[in-house]
């Protein structure tokens, strides 16, 4: 009879252990869920399911490692948390990784340096016991929670297994809507300067181009991206004389962008200068070299026009060769030197073009001829020749819209690779 109530009492001090188990189980649930439910930062949250996780099984360190973005490091541990009187914290291997990429299941370790399956892996020698929960959301592996050594020195057991993947459970969908809505607001701060800075760069185009007297002018540019690296302007430089100039920097988006501001900087000042076609451009090429990083370049076609006695100076480091439509036959401006910023010490020549009435002049980037449709075909400068013969009557303005009207036709509203910029002098 003894024996039995003493069964009984063992039977009954058991389950009382286990309900205050749960108890305490679900009091730090409960915990996890408020702390983590009210912060929409995921690092802080990341840190608290951490924190939870070493007081509910006991251990000495943990982390937590984030899945990267494919092609970079597959794992990024971005969390950790150890109390005080642990050794260094310790970087999970790649091969420990990857089985949990691979299996999606708890991975406990009782006995790490003997475990066959992670033979080649050289453990930390503070490194006793370790136990890994996957954290999933929608069946995708998001991270890894990682608990390292329990304090008595004893394997993490099954219960242990237990309540960590409740609380990985509980945490990874937090987790994961944390991460998106930063990189949301990310996104949004970078299209927020995208267009700040696309605001900028077309306040550096012309927004009304000098009227000259018998002459019709008119330019435009089309980035590809927000912002671009094809630049165009008509100045006035004196009562008898303006300057047409395009350009096209090397590379595109943010950087072209930020490369053309600077080009187009340089070349006012010189414009203010009064310099000849040539200088314009060696001083140009001389400053861009010695304040640009290696491997920035620009081509830029530079030209002066006196609209007094019809002559058309000009010089070209590396830029599309403008072309001539006179009297229905096209002939391309073929002088050109080095494009800015390759050599420190480039030198340029000038060509005089004598402008006859009727003669148009089409200044352009190579993203108008290279423009593509869905097969792949380019435009080419044959049909932009076509262009500026079937519309040679009109005016530069209309004429130029014929352009990239017959370009946009042609590619279909397929996406262009390239900034389109060209300018159109027209002698009336």
């Amino acid at each position: 009879m003894m024996k039995a109530d003493e069964l009984s009492r063992e039977a009954l001090l058991e389950e009382i252990s286990r309900l205050r188990r749960a108890v305490s189980e679900l009091s730090l649930l409960n915990d996890l869920a408020r702390e983590i439910g009210a912060s929409g930062n995921s690092k802080k949250i990341m840190q608290r399911v951490i924190n939870r996780s070493l007081r509910a099984v006991n251990a000495e360190q943990g982390n937590i490692a984030l899945t990267g973005q494919e092609g970079v490091d597959p794992y990024k541990t971005l969390v950790r948390d150890m109390d005080s009187s642990a050794h260094q914290p310790y970087h999970l291997d790649q091969a420990l990784l990857g089985w949990m990429h691979l299996h999606k299941k708890i991975l406990s370790l009782a006995d790490p340096r003997h475990d066959t399956r992670f033979a080649g892996v050289h453990w930390d020698d503070s490194v006793r016991s370790l136990l890994c929960v996957p954290l999933l959301s929608k069946s995708k592996l998001i991270g890894i929670l990682t608990v390292i050594n329990k304090r008595d020195d004893e394997a993490f057991n099954a219960d242990d297994e237990r309540l960590l993947a409740i609380i990985a459970a509980q945490s990874a969908q937090v987790i994961e809507n944390a991460r998106l809505y930063e990189e949301e607001q990310k996104l949004l701060k970078v299209q927020e300067e995208l267009r700040l800075a696309r605001d900028i760069q077309l306040s550096l185009l012309p927004t009304d181009i000098p009227a000259i007297p018998n002459y019709s002018i008119a330019g435009r540019s089309v980035p590809a991206q927000e912002v671009g690296g094809d630049y165009f302007n008509v100045l006035r430089v004196d009562d008898d004389t303006i300057a047409l100039c395009v350009g096209d920097a090397s590379g595109h988006g943010l950087p072209a962008a930020l490369l053309m501001a600077s080009l187009q900087a340089v070349i006012k000042s010189q414009i203010y200068l009064k310099c000849s076609a040539k200088e314009c451009l060696q001083r140009a090429n001389a400053i861009l070299y010695n304040n640009t990083p290696s491997g920035c370049f620009a081509t830029f076609f530079f030209g002066l026009l006196n609209f007094r006695t019809h002559e058309f100076v000009y010089a070209n480091a590396g830029h599309s060769y403008p072309i001539l439509l006179r009297g229905g036959v096209a002939t391309p401006l073929s002088q050109s030197g080095l494009v800015l910023s390759f050599m420190p010490d480039s030198s340029y020549e000038e060509s005089i073009l004598p402008l006859a009435p009727s003669d148009i002049l089409m200044l352009f980037s190579d993203g108008l001829p290279e423009a593509e449709n869905p097969d792949g075909e380019q435009y080419g400068e044959n049909r932009m020749i076509e262009v500026l013969r079937e519309h040679k009557e009109k005016s530069s303005a209309i004429l130029m819209d014929e352009m990239f009207a017959s370009i946009k036709e042609f590619s279909q509203n397929a996406a262009h690779e390239d900034d389109m910029t060209m300018i159109v002098v027209k002698r009336l």
